[in-house]
């Protein structure tokens, strides 16, 4: 889990910056629309072809009445797995529909062919009882769902339904199962009714992360009933306002907490990054106490460091090259820094050297070389600029300054001349980094048909999306079932009772998770989940995310596909590629609807009110609510091809004033023009604008390479670390 709590690059936060911009909140697979609803799939399946039960985006892209019809024709199949699976889903969709009594046909028996989802399935048949207005052999299935399967997370949905007429069943549910979202359902009730229950607020502090009020359950305790709570009480609470980033209020929470390496050090971190006094003298209890904790420690003196006059941080930091080598190069490079503040510059040149030689492989000699390079290539001096990135595609092959070195390397081969050398450094990238911004850069270089900054916008290739889930690693075998069916909410609710390890998951658990909240909308958390993986640091677990990382579904979960239907339709009537526009969006909310920025911008494409009464003035629409996906996409849409209006369909220029506004844009050119588009990015003066612009193009990339059938097979053919569509 990260150091620092939730950090997200990706945060909802900014501000306007000019008087028709739409808001950057955060701070790509090309395809024409094809039919709504549909998509190239393994043979095309909708055009009338075999779907299997387990082709879950299939049968969720159908009409209802179409899958209906698919999921009955598999029903009256031959007794197998399929046909229960489909069985069960009909059931699911009559129940939706309020068709009891047909969905009682569907469940009648099912169990005992189907006995992963038994409990499941007498919970629907009673559901189908009450529609048909049988209540008594509704409670009497109940009661069997509380006798035959006691020990499972479904039964804490009978116990729900029983307790509203029997509260000693709510009783149950709290005991047995507290963190089910029934659980929390039944405390939310009883707190409406009396808020002096501290041992309600407690069970939400515990398990209820997810909930809208959380933090206010939060506050409640800590300033109502802080004399009755319990170490262990704290720590739930420290972790929770750590997950929602409100440091100031975590550190005080794990002050209280059982003194542990990890909570001693969020302590002080929660205290720093809040504002809050007493940082320093945290640090310092922390590292005294356990001053052998290679991952806690080191961190802590590095921070440290940064809160005290200069010789004293030499010191800490000097602690941290003798007795922690993982964080030496961080720290001598650290330390460089402060000689040369003293003006301690030979000093300060053989801390760099030495930084160099002995952590040659270290993330912070990967900075430095990097640091020099852009140096000598601003002089003017490419060639010894190329002489410093060099090094980094060698001896840090896995620093995040890779491929950006690798593709400057193959632009100054190609300015010198040195066209072979410029080809070999455009493929190593791919090879190597074929997930980075810095690989459709090179693609783009070597004329792979992906689309340029001047091009992006007319390109028509396909999009294959997968037909069934790739599995979880995580979680019982119902769990996995109710995934692979689609059934997303009951696989989340089952899924919390069973993530019993949320402070310090394990890379399976941590991806499951991401993978859980996806399906119940809860994307921006979910992305999150998923991304932060790759600040693994302990050497087992950097290999369980490097061999997750070859496997598509790692991929898909970090590029999901919402609102493509909406996507489709608008970008083609704007004549925008859909996989531009679902990369932006991805950027500003990942794919959030209601979320709704610092600076007040609001919905998918973050869309600030006053530029959306413009926008709507300009296409004759009198009504409009930016958090509803349709009226968002279809007002965002209309600003970014404004925007390709303003700069000749320059897409690059096109984002970028989709970010800092058109105004700051057209300063930039004006001040020193296009030029070399690349060179353009990296010198942008806004830091938002040029990590934005990246990123959107970074996602662009991901998208095609994931999803189209031609990138995707000839990336498979440069690069063994690019999974194949299958």
């Amino acid at each position: 889990m990260p150091k620092i709590g939730r950090k997200r690059a990706y945060q909802i936060a900014g501000g306007t910056m000019g008087a028709l911009f739409v808001g950057a909140a955060i701070a790509g697979v090309i395809l024409r629309p094809q039919p709504k609803g549909s998509f190239i799939g393994s043979g095309d399946e909708l055009q009338g072809g075999t779907v299997q039960v387990n082709d879950v985006n299939i049968l969720k892209s159908l009409a209802p009445e179409k899958r209906t019809e698919k999921l009955t024709a598999i029903a009256k199949s031959p007794q197998s797995l399929e046909r229960s699976r489909a069985r069960y889903l009909l059931a699911t969709e009559l129940l939706q529909q309020g068709q009891g009594g047909k969905a009682l046909e569907q469940l009648n028996g099912l169990e005992a062919d189907y006995p992963v989802l038994a409990g499941h399935i007498l919970l629907k048949r009673a559901q189908a009882y009450d529609q048909a207005g049988n209540t008594a052999k509704a409670l009497a299935t109940r009661q069997e769902v509380l006798k035959q399967h006691a020990k499972e997370p479904v039964t804490a949905e009978a116990l729900y339904a029983l307790g509203k007429a029997e509260p000693r069943y709510w009783d149950q549910a709290i005991a047995q199962f507290p963190s089910h979202p029934r659980s929390l359902e039944i405390a939310q009730q009883r707190l409406k009714q009396n808020l002096n229950q501290p041992e309600m607020l407690k069970l939400i502090a515990r398990h209820g992360l997810h909930l809208d009020n959380y933090l206010s359950v939060l506050d409640q305790l800590t300033e109502k009933f802080a004399n009755q709570l319990s170490p262990e009480d704290w720590e739930a609470i420290a972790f929770g306002y750590w997950e929602k980033t409100e440091y100031g209020k975590a550190g005080i929470a794990y002050s209280k907490a059982p003194f542990t390496a990890r909570n001693a050090y969020r302590t002080a971190r929660g205290l720093q990054l809040g504002g809050k006094s007493g940082a320093t003298q945290a640090y310092v209890r922390m590292v005294n106490a356990f001053p052998d904790d290679a991952q806690e420690t080191s961190l802590a003196l590095i921070r440290l460091s940064k809160l005290v006059e200069q010789r004293q941080a030499i010191a800490y930091l000097d602690q941290v090259i003798t007795r922690f080598p993982n964080r030496a190069g961080e720290a001598l490079l650290e330390k460089s820094k402060l000689l040369d503040e003293l003006n301690s510059k030979q000093a300060a040149a053989q801390t760099r050297q030495l930084l160099l030689t002995q952590f040659s492989n270290s993330e912070a000699a990967a900075q430095l070389r990097w640091e020099l390079a852009q140096a000598q290539a601003e002089a003017g001096d490419i060639q010894t600029a190329w002489k410093w990135a060099a090094p980094i595609i060698k001896e840090n092959s896995d620093s995040e300054y890779a491929p950006e070195a690798a593709f400057w390397v193959g632009k100054w081969a190609t300015q010198l001349g040195k066209h072979n050398d410029a080809k070999n450094a455009f493929e190593y990238v791919l090879k190597h980094y074929p997930e980075s911004y810095y690989a459709w850069r090179s693609a783009s270089m070597l004329g792979w048909d992906v689309g340029d900054f001047n091009s992006v916008r007319q390109l028509d290739p396909k999009v294959a999306r997968p037909s069934a889930r790739p599995p979880i690693p995580a979680g019982s075998e119902a769990l996995r079932e109710l995934y692979q069916l689609g059934q997303d909410q009951d696989a989340w609710s089952l899924w919390q009772v069973e993530f019993r390890n949320q402070m310090q998951p394990t890379v399976a658990e941590q991806f499951t998770d991401g993978v859980m909240r996806l399906g119940v909308g809860d994307n921006l958390d979910g992305i999150f989940m998923v991304s932060y993986l790759s600040e693994r640091e302990k050497p087992e677990e950097r290999e369980e995310y490097k061999s997750l990382k070859q496997q598509l579904g790692y991929w898909y979960a970090l590029y999901p596909f919402p609102y493509l239907e909406s996507i489709e339709s608008w970008s083609q009537e704007r004549q925008l590629n859909p996989l531009l526009v679902t990369a932006l969006i991805r950027q500003e909310s990942r794919f959030m609807p209601e979320i709704t920025s610092s600076a007040g911008a609001k919905g998918l494409m973050q869309v600030m009110p006053e530029t959306g009464e413009w926008i709507a003035k300009q296409i004759k629409i009198k009504e409009f609510d930016l958090t509803n996906p349709e009226d968002n996409i279809k007002l965002g849409t209309w600003y970014l091809d404004y925007t390709h209006e303003e700069y000749a369909n320059n897409s690059m220029l096109a984002v970028a004033s989709y970010n800092a506004g058109p105004g700051a844009v057209g300063e930039w050119v004006a001040k020193k023009g296009v030029g070399d588009a690349d060179r353009f990015v990296e010198t942008i003066p806004y830091d938002e604008t040029r990590g934005y612009v990246k990123s959107v193009f970074g996602n662009y990339w991901n998208y095609l390479r994931l999803y189209n059938p031609e990138i995707s097979q000839k990336l498979a053919q440069v690069s063994k670390a690019h999974p194949t569509i299958q």
